[in-house]
């Protein structure tokens, strides 16, 4: 398995593919207050007009605000509008990720 890991990074290194493609670590784009796009995410946990939880791969994100509303959605991104007033970030440890995984 580490072979097969190491052999893959070979080729993402070589091919020059950004980190957030190869992995599933989210990346998260915030244009002012009132745009938020949230890459390689895995699902929505809770959704209301003032708070939104999405689940990825390495833990949970909370948006806080007004007039929350989701706008666009595909199978890796999603794209929150509203008054965003804060974000918080809820991680979980790799032995959880191990779990999950088996």
């Amino acid at each position: 398995m580490k072979r097969k890991k190491t052999t893959s990074r070979k080729i993402n290194n070589l091919l020059e593919l950004p980190e957030e493609i190869v992995s599933n670590k989210p990346k998260i784009t915030i244009v002012g207050f009132e745009e938020l796009l949230i890459e390689n995410y895995k699902s929505i946990l809770e959704y209301e007009e003032y708070y939104i939880k999405i689940n990825t791969h390495i833990g949970a994100i909370n948006i806080n605000g007004f007039n929350l509303r989701l706008k666009e959605m595909t199978e890796d991104d999603i794209m929150v509008l509203g008054k965003i007033d804060s974000l918080d970030f809820e991680s979980i440890t790799d032995e959880e990720i191990i779990n999950s995984k088996g």
